[in-house]
């Protein structure tokens, strides 16, 4: 029993130890598509020097259709009040991704939604369990991360947005 719990707790603390490496980063310079084919170079989105909003997800993911829903629900209102822009990265393979787009109209998802069919985007961003959502600040570096999601999670990234947009400190 000691030894399972020193391995997951080995494991766990691997896991945040390599996601704890994107804060203060910037965006990767990787190449990914938006849902109309566009081609869009993650290093160059920006947001008029307002938060932005990174959340990886897949079709398969409950959570992150249930993560994804509750903010498409508000963002507006977050759009206004903050001007953060949220960008939503499928990371569907090939064969599933064109099932993004219809789903994506279905629900009315207002934010931008882009896919990262070989998963560069993923890997350069060190991301292995989804949801994982970063928060990028108006100078475009990675200031917040965090993976899963639970009922009022949005609460607490709305208001590390809100810190960030009154120039507040994270820590």
């Amino acid at each position: 029993m000691k030894k399972s719990l020193w391995i997951l707790t080995f494991c766990v603390g691997l896991i945040l130890q390599m996601s704890a490496q994107q804060v203060g980063n910037k965006l990767p310079a990787v190449t990914v598509k938006n849902i109309e084919g566009q081609s869009v170079r993650i290093d160059q989105i920006s947001n008029d020097g307002k938060p932005m909003i990174i959340s990886f997800w897949a079709l398969w993911c409950k959570p992150c259709i249930k993560e994804l829903t509750t903010i498409a629900e508000i963002y507006p209102d977050w759009v206004a009040e903050t001007g953060v822009k949220f960008f939503a990265v499928s990371i569907d393979d090939a064969r599933s991704s064109s099932k993004v787009k219809p789903f994506v109209d279905g629900k009315g998802w207002e934010f931008e939604v882009l896919l990262d069919v070989n998963g560069d985007f993923k890997r350069a961003m060190n991301v292995n369990l989804i949801p994982h959502t970063f928060v990028v600040d108006g100078r475009g570096e990675i200031v917040w991360q965090h993976t899963s999601f639970s009922e009022g999670g949005e609460l607490e990234l709305i208001e590390i947005i809100r810190k960030l947009k009154r120039g507040e400190s994270l820590n």
